[in-house]
């Protein structure tokens, strides 16, 4: 979609499009007030900045809308068609790192009791994972934050896709 396109969009549906890029309503409703953007990259940079605003209620009520690490998303909406691409890094069918991330997965929950979340796309298995066992030794401050750095730029890319932008202007 093109700038213009997002731009003319009614109010509502630009909503519903900003939320399949990350459930959090003072982003959605701030990217969707700002229009009209001149470029695609001028909703980027609203994005970005929002992203740093974004209190620890934010990014938890925000991870209910992502599945664990190597567990394939439910569902035909725009958020599971998402994140089912950006896990098409692991390989569903090499059965030890799914149980390896299936015990990271459960390491991670016990220990910050909350969904271990990462910028998948462009990432494998073996990277995921080996971020994981890394963010476990973490302090639950420091991770609390690193969760939502990932989410920001997951949510980024996202919003990029939406409009049309290489990705590579988000590194």
């Amino acid at each position: 979609m093109l700038i213009d396109e997002f731009n003319g969009l009614p109010d509502a549906e630009a909503a519903a499009l900003l939320r399949t890029c990350v459930a959090i309503d003072s982003w959605v409703s701030t990217l969707a007030a700002g229009r009209p953007y001149v470029t695609a990259q001028d909703l980027l940079d609203v994005g970005r900045a929002q992203v740093v605003g974004w209190a620890p209620a934010d990014v938890e009520a925000a991870l209910a809308d992502h599945p664990r690490i190597g567990e394939r998303p439910v569902g035909g909406g725009a958020s599971a068609a998402a994140s089912r691409s950006e896990q098409a890094g692991v390989d569903a069918g090499d059965l030890d790192l799914a149980e390896r991330l299936r015990a990271g997965n459960a390491a991670y929950e016990e220990r910050f009791g909350r969904i271990y979340l990462v910028r998948a796309k462009g990432r494998s298995g073996e990277e995921l994972l080996a971020l994981l066992e890394q963010r476990l030794g973490n302090d639950p401050a420091t991770e609390l934050e690193v969760t939502r750095q990932q989410l920001g730029e997951i949510a980024l890319l996202r919003l990029a896709d939406l409009v049309g932008v290489d990705e590579g202007v988000l590194r």
